[in-house]
């Protein structure tokens, strides 16, 4: 396994943010192996003294939040760039006792024994996660905060990939992907209370979506009809999202950051050091930029 692994694995930071807590809300957009750019972003803010208090995350971004609520520099880092090719984290192993492509089991029972999760630190009500899955019953996003619910068991959902995976049962309903609705999970960054709104983009700011959904949505959901409807609707939902956020990024209401060159790691990919540069990307960014989010958020 060593030739699978990030070659500057040790290189890699590490270390416990501080205790000091920042108001405003986070929002962390999804992307597979792309959420390796909002992996690096989360450990310079920590690294840089900046704890958001409230998260909202879907998908990979619900899985990035967990090292960074935690307060565990390099600890997502480290699990990613180490176990992408243990086929129990992402392969066989993650099918046959997840049924779907990534291992939630594997990392939440094993995985910690090797790289210790601060469970305590991560519950802490000084912080507050949501992160979101789609009901296919209804079509609609389904916002799960901690706390409330079984977190772990929530992350999972809102990180099963449709198609591939089977849906995550959270009381009898069965849910899938955040981003199969909502790609961005701005929607509630009105309604958390804060002020000041930072989101986390996985592609460059000119990326846009083709509107529509494939033939294979409606032959692998038909009997969901109102998730079919989502699938249909989330990439022009996404676009015009993706303006939204932009404007008020021109305003100065939100602060927006994004990959600073085009992004060419796919959902899936396996190259490692493409998702340890795509890592680096990130954490380079926003370290060029911690002086005018430190001003945004009056630190």
């Amino acid at each position: 396994m060593k030739d699978r692994i990030y070659r500057d694995i040790d290189k890699l930071p590490s270390g416990r943010a501080t205790g000091e807590i920042t108001d405003g809300c986070l929002i962390l957009e999804g992307g597979g192996w792309k959420g390796l750019y909002t992996v690096g972003v989360l450990d310079s803010m920590m690294m840089n003294g900046i704890n958001i208090s409230s998260v909202i995350g879907v998908s990979a971004g619900a899985l990035s939040s967990v090292g960074y609520i935690a307060g565990q520099i390099g600890w997502s880092a480290r699990i990613d760039l180490t176990y992408r090719h243990d086929p129990n984290y992402c392969g066989a192993g993650a099918l046959i006792r997840d049924h779907g492509v990534t291992g939630f089991t594997y990392l939440f029972n094993d995985i910690v024994k090797e790289l210790p999760l601060d469970e305590e630190r991560f519950m802490s009500p000084s912080r507050k996660l949501a992160v979101t899955a789609t009901n296919l019953l209804t079509g609609r996003i389904t916002y799960f905060e901690k706390g409330k619910c079984d977190i772990f068991r929530a992350i999972q959902a809102s990180a099963t990939v449709p198609y591939v995976s089977a849906p995550v049962r959270i009381n009898g309903v069965p849910y899938l992907d955040g981003g199969c609705a909502e790609k961005i999970p701005f929607s509630r960054a009105g309604r958390s209370g804060r002020k000041r709104v930072v989101v986390v983009r996985t592609r460059e700011l000119s990326y846009r979506r083709e509107p529509g959904v494939s033939k294979l949505a409606r032959i692998v959901y038909g009997r969901y009809p109102y998730f079919v409807r989502s699938l249909a609707n989330a990439n022009e939902n996404f676009n015009r999202t993706a303006d939204t956020i932009e404007q008020k990024a021109r305003e100065g209401s939100l602060f927006l950051i994004a990959p600073s060159e085009p992004v060419t790691v796919s959902r899936f990919d396996g190259d490692m050091d493409k998702l340890g540069n795509l890592y680096r990307l990130g954490f380079n960014d926003m370290e060029s930029r911690i002086s005018d989010l430190k001003a945004y958020l009056g630190m």
